[in-house]
This record gives C-alpha cells, structure tokens and sequence, in this order.
C-alpha cells in the first residue's frame, strides 16, 4: 500500500494538471458513479489526507479515491483530437479526468467515492493527525499511540492514530528510534512517544520530492533504507541479520522489518508476536 509521502506526491501532481482547469469529460467507471456527470466542473484543488486523495470541484462536491494495495494515478497529455481516451473496458483504468492540457487516469483504485465536499468527513473523518498536515501536532498523535492498547508497532500502522505511516516508514522510524516494533506503546513516556512521530514526520517530509524513498540519505539500489526490505540480509548499521515480525488482526496481518541488535525487546517485552490493531485505511 503507497505510504502517505507517495500520495501527497500523487495529489501535487494531479493538482498541477487539474486544479484551476474545466474538465473537457470524464469517466468513472465504478458502478456506483458510471451516470456521474463531471463534464465542465472546474477542478477547485486536489489534496491528500493521509493515505485518501480529494479531488474538489466548484460545485461543491469531491470525488475521493484510495489507492490501496496496487493503485495509482497517472497524468499524460490530452489528446485534443480525441479528448477521452479510447481505453478498453478491459483494462484497469477505474476513472478518467480531462482537462485541456492533461488527462488523469485512476488506476487499480481501491476506493472511489463521490460525495458533496461538506461530507468528506464520512469517508476521512476517522482518520487521525495527517503527518504531512503543515499543522500536524505531534503531541496529540503521541496521545494516540499510548492509548492504543497494542504494540507501537502496530499502532504506528493504525491510521485513526495518525494518518499516512505504512510499513516503510514506521519500520524505520522504529529502527532510527531504537524501538522493538512490539513494544506496549502505553508503556513508552510521552515525550519518546512524540520523537517517534516527530522522526516519521521528518523521514517522510525528506522524500516530498523524491520518487525513490530513502531513509539513508543514499537512493543507490540496496542502501536506500536500514532495515525495511532487508530481511535477512544485513542492518545498515551494524550487520545484524535484518529480521521481519508480523503485527496486526488475523485478518490484516503487516510484517515490520526490524534489527534485533540495533532495537532490542524493551524490559518484560514478550518476543515476536502477532498484535492487535484496528488498521483503518
């Protein structure tokens, strides 16, 4: 699932093609929305909120996505013969935007909504603080971790704590923190819990402009991050085997990579286990 960086990434740029443009026609093709009609709407602004994208238009009305596993937004240049493209019925294309100059196509898309703008509250309104917010209060989503009831870990992972942290970014925010990802989150102090946060925040603002996400410093192949993806293989800073624990509900279950040398159990932290969370998108 595309971490929140990459979204906010995807909303900067479909905002650059779209927002301030009529759109030429459009296209959803989902059952709910296949009669909706977006012909001639101005794009007002496209933001990101968490890992959501809101598409607003000047009638007062958003459509929302979300990319889940495998989705993604592309933007190529309109065709001003053929403005709607000719796209099989086949493909994986879920919703098509055009504007003057540039055509937005929904690929893969996990979600996709269409709901007057005053209620985006009813597909967002349980996430918690946006880390990428330019207003986002560590302190308060400190709070959250440490009423969880689960492991930081896992509730790092659990959006209506704080939204747009996947598994990437909260491995190595744990590995930069020296935190084991089962550790009781209510049994670290607050102010350990706000520099957790705080270091996601800074990791995730550093790749804003990067394609290639890198916690390192490095976007060389292999030494872009210390532990995630590295299972088995060496931690990038000191050569123990990289290790990978499973955190969440049966039913959603998310592997952390970890390094058991640079983040050792907390004090009566039972070993590797699975944690419960509620892991809202």
């Amino acid at each position: 699932m595309p971490e929140g960086d990459t979204v906010w990434r995807t909303a900067r740029r479909l905002h650059q093609a779209l927002a301030g443009q009529r759109l030429l026609a459009a296209d959803l093709r989902w059952p709910e929305l296949s009669t909706a009609a977006l012909a001639g709407l101005l794009v007002t602004e496209v933001t990101a909120r968490g890992k959501h994208l809101l598409v607003r238009f000047d009638n007062d009305w958003t459509l929302h996505s979300h990319l889940r596993m495998e989705g993604s937004w592309v933007v190529q240049p309109t065709d001003p013969a053929q403005p709607l493209p000719a796209i099989s019925a086949r493909s994986a294309v879920r919703a098509i935007l055009v504007g003057p100059e540039w055509t937005a196509l929904g690929l893969r898309l996990g979600e996709l909504d269409l709901v007057r703008s005053d209620e985006e509250h009813t597909l967002v309104g349980h996430l918690g603080p946006d880390v990428l917010d330019p207003a986002f209060e560590p302190g308060a989503a400190a709070s959250n971790l440490a009423a969880s009831g689960t492991g930081i870990g896992a509730a790092l992972l659990d959006q209506t704590n704080l939204a747009g942290v996947g598994t990437l970014w909260a491995s190595e925010s744990l590995f930069a923190e020296g935190l084991h990802p089962v550790t009781p989150a209510a049994s670290l102090a607050a102010d350990r819990l706000v520099r957790l946060v705080s270091r996601a925040r800074r990791l995730m603002s550093a790749n804003l402009d990067h394609a290639v996400q890198s916690s390192t410093g490095s976007r060389r192949p292999g030494r872009t991050t210390y532990v995630f993806g590295r299972r088995g293989r060496p931690c990038l800073r000191c050569g123990a085997t990289v290790g990978v624990i499973t955190v969440g509900p049966a039913t959603r279950e998310r592997a952390l990579s970890y390094c058991p040398r640079c983040q050792p159990p907390e004090r009566d932290v039972p070993g590797p286990q699975v944690t419960a969370t509620s892991d809202s998108r």
